[in-house]
């Protein structure tokens, strides 16, 4: 069967489907603790209210015929970080291995470079969750460092990776 993705904003039609595959230990383990296990209709009903209406919305559903199956977004940073978004993603386990996300992060660098004046847009993933690190990777993201055990999640301590694109690196390989 065809993938056919669309990043869209959320709805509160999608209070359902966001229930269902959020609430799912093998997504919580490689998010951080704000994304709750387990994920019950009410966190679903608070997120969507959070990110629905935006003008410009950073925090899309990644849609896939027709169902919102994932979240994708983009968080500015403050201060002396102002310049740079930080991207966090997260798709359904029935849906991994199918280059969903790839596709995703590249559609959100694209949206996040031509809508605000960043130069750089992040991500750390955990060190243990090679998926991750593979879309980030084929979706034109460095590997700028590993931080040894600085995050602490489920009773242990992993390593932080931090993956980055730039904006001049991401307009080159357009124009490629």
């Amino acid at each position: 069967m065809e993938q056919n993705l669309t990043l869209r904003p959320w709805s509160m039609d999608d209070v359902s489907s966001l229930t269902q595959y959020a609430n799912n230990p093998n997504i919580a383990k490689n998010l951080t603790d704000q994304f709750p296990h387990p994920y019950h209709e009410r966190h679903a009903v608070e997120f969507i209210s959070r990110f629905a209406n935006q003008k410009l919305p950073k925090v899309l559903a990644m849609d896939v015929n027709g169902e919102a199956v994932g979240g994708i977004g983009l968080h500015p940073k403050e201060d002396v970080k102002r310049m740079n978004f930080e991207l966090g993603y997260w798709l359904a386990e029935p849906f991994w291995g199918k280059g969903i996300t790839t596709e995703a992060v590249k559609r959100m660098v694209d949206y996040g470079f031509r809508n605000w004046e960043i130069t750089r847009i992040y991500a750390t993933p955990f060190g243990p969750n090679i998926g991750s690190q593979k879309v980030l990777e084929k979706a034109g993201f460095v590997l700028e460092a590993r931080l040894e055990k600085t995050f602490y999640k489920n009773g242990e301590f992993l390593d932080e990776l931090i993956y980055a694109v730039r904006r001049e690196n991401w307009e080159t390989r357009e124009n490629d």
